[in-house]
């Protein structure tokens, strides 16, 4: 197989292989048994996130809103199933952290969760009206929440302040972040997703994944993961396409 030419070639990219229809074919088979087996074993796990046990929510949090303030039950808007994606806002700047933000642009019309008794809202430890113009620059409908004042982003692990609570981020502590060199991990902001269950005006936590756990949410990388390019990173990226995230309003500045 001949590999095919670049036009910027570098030391460190490595263009895909030339091939004839018969061996694409065959390699092609080869990958679609693999992608089979990860499909199944993503049914599996998603199964068995399912199959979490849940913890009652005790503490009262209040959150200020677009139409006032609202308890942790007030968040499900009616429904069962909540959904929380932790904001991470930069009060310094007056905006939202790129990845966060990437996250937000990837949400899928809120119809198609709420007809499966499902709401997601974003939450960030921001006054609201520092958020509101961050909000109204991206362009987002989805239902934005601040934190600010309670306890909520700290007993969730978003928040890591160690003179309020012990450090932990992604279920480590802060000896273990900084072993595995995740000192960024021991304070400030963080992101997460968090989910729950209600019963009546009984709130329980079901799951929580922070770090990576919630890459598998950003639908451009799903996209992207399909091309020869892919993200623009590892041996087929090319270098002119490994570009730092940024807001989308960003990319042509």
């Amino acid at each position: 197989m001949t590999p095919l030419s670049t036009p910027t070639p570098t030391q460190e990219y490595q263009p895909p292989r030339l091939a004839t229809v018969a061996e694409w074919r065959e390699a092609r088979l080869a990958l679609l048994a693999r992608e089979k087996e990860h499909m199944r074993a993503h049914d599996a796990l998603s199964a068995a996130r399912r199959a979490l046990p849940v913890v009652e929510v005790e503490k009262a949090y209040e959150f200020d809103g677009p139409d006032g303030r609202v308890d942790l039950a007030g968040l499900f808007d009616g429904r069962r199933q909540l959904i929380v994606q932790h904001f991470m806002f930069f009060r310094e700047t007056g905006e939202g952290c790129p990845g966060c933000s990437f996250m937000a642009d990837s949400i899928p019309h809120l119809s198609h969760l709420h007809a499966r008794d499902t709401t997601l809202v974003m939450v960030s430890r921001a006054p609201l009206p520092e958020i509101e113009p961050f909000r109204t620059r991206m362009g987002w409908t989805t239902p934005w929440y601040s934190s600010f004042g309670s306890d909520f982003n700290y007993d969730f692990h978003v928040t890591i302040d160690e003179s309020v609570r012990p450090v932990e981020y992604n279920y480590m502590d802060k000896e273990r972040l900084e072993a595995r060199g995740l000192s960024y991990h021991t304070k400030g902001e963080q992101p997460g997703i968090s989910v729950f269950l209600r019963d009546g005006s009984r709130v329980f936590h079901s799951y929580s994944t922070y770090g990576r756990g919630p890459d598998f949410l950003l639908n451009a990388h799903n996209f992207l993961d399909l091309t020869p390019f892919g993200r623009g990173e590892g041996k087929h990226g090319m270098p002119n396409l490994n570009v730092p995230l940024r807001h989308r309003d960003r990319y042509d500045a």
